[in-house]
């Protein structure tokens, strides 16, 4: 369900959410105004645990996240059980910071046998594709290996495997953000003894990577290095996390964007059905970076709904206008000009102190940058607010 831009065109939609950690949840004594850095690395025993008993997909951040699914078998002889086997398959997805190698590592877990079985005999083959790239021209190399056909007991005793997969910058999309995405799909063959019956394998859920070489985000040039520039990320909604409590420099933020999720009707200007956007990610916010115009014309709009409700001389006081959504967002106060299914007065504006609503804003630009979040509605983005 989380799936972002052309990859969510691959495969079938999820009908249930992911497992997700709280991706830049941040101290804030201890950081200040400075967003964190995401989370880069993931173990197989996060992972696991991520996914719980019921979950297919967990994201950690945009640059660790995984799948999994269990495999288990019950022998029988003459029509009745006689012992079980079981293991469980992750495919595990980090990405370092800017770098353009996404690694997949490959664990088999919970091996365990019970009662009379014949895993000795039982064949496991692992296999790993790239069945879809958009733009479908787009290369990519892929490193590492995939281990042949194993027995049940061989594998257990294995390590585990690793593939990698890069794309090089100047390949995707129009524009100054050079967006290339892909799916990468993880299958188990299963072969039994003769004269055993049982499930063949099947399909892991796919892992999403993408590469951008966006001039507006981090390591642009590639440090000197061309074929290095921009950086891989996985195609997943991004969370805002801002804090309300007390002592968090953006507390006042946070608490205003608190009030527009759960009480609308309080915020100003009012509007009967208000339902601002960004509190899931079927209905999330999008980054507008590359038209100065319309960030303009959204503060603009914001700036005369603060003068309306709160008075012309309210900034006199060292106080400024909060907007949500953010100007920086489609989703702005001046949504309502570009697009005609907006609801007007479908935002919220209050006036906060000014050094609040600076960290904020700091916050804001140091999670575009650190997420690596893309102009457009191909990436989308979601706030909570931590109390």
């Amino acid at each position: 369900m989380e799936t972002v831009g052309p990859a969510r065109s691959y495969g079938r939609i999820a009908t249930a959410p992911s497992s997700s950690a709280d991706a830049g949840a941040r101290d804030v004594q201890a950081a200040g105004v400075t967003y964190p850095e995401p989370s880069r690395a993931m173990t197989a025993a996060q992972c696991q645990k991520g996914l719980g008993s019921d979950k297919a997909f967990y994201i950690k951040s945009r640059f660790a996240v995984c799948s999994g699914a269990l495999f288990q078998q019950v022998w029988t002889q003459r029509g009745r059980p006689v012992g079980e086997s079981r293991f469980v398959v992750l495919a595990v997805g980090t990405i370092a910071l800017d770098s353009r190698e996404v690694r997949f590592t490959h664990h088999f877990t919970s091996m365990e046998k019970t009662g009379s079985t014949k895993t000795g005999a039982l064949m496991i083959t692992p296999k790993t594709a790239v069945p879809f790239m958009a733009p479908k021209k787009a290369k990519y190399k892929l490193g590492g290996s995939v281990p042949g056909t194993r027995s049940w007991d061989k594998v257990k005793a294995d390590k585990p495997f690793l593939r990698t997969m890069t794309v090089a910058p100047g390949q995707g999309s129009s524009g100054s953000t050079d967006l290339v995405a892909s799916a990468y799909v993880v299958s188990i063959d299963l072969k039994f003894p003769t004269g055993v019956n049982g499930a063949t394998g099947g399909d892991l859920f796919l892992l999403p990577p993408r590469w951008d070489a966006a001039k507006y985000l981090r390591n642009s040039t590639g440090g000197g290095k061309p074929d290095k520039r921009g950086a891989a990320t996985f195609a997943v909604v991004a969370t805002l996390n801002y804090s309300a409590k007390a002592g968090a420099p953006e507390r006042a933020v946070a608490q205003h964007i608190r009030t527009a999720f759960t009480k609308p009707e309080d915020t100003k200007p009012y509007m009967s059905a208000k339902k601002v956007p960004g509190q899931v990610p079927s209905i999330a916010l999008n980054r507008l970076y590359a038209d100065k115009k319309r960030q303009d014309e959204n503060r603009r709009k914001a700036v005369a709904q603060c003068k309306r409700h709160y008075g012309k001389d309210y900034a006199k006081t060292g106080k400024e206008c909060d907007e949500y959504p953010f100007a920086s967002t489609h989703q702005g106060a001046a949504e309502v000009d570009y697009d005609p299914d907006a609801k007007k007065f479908n935002f919220s504006v209050k006036v906060i102190s000014k050094d609040e609503n600076k960290a904020g804003g700091d916050l804001l630009k140091g999670f575009y940058g650190k997420n690596r979040v893309i102009d457009g509605f191909e990436d989308k983005f979601i706030v909570k607010i931590t109390s």
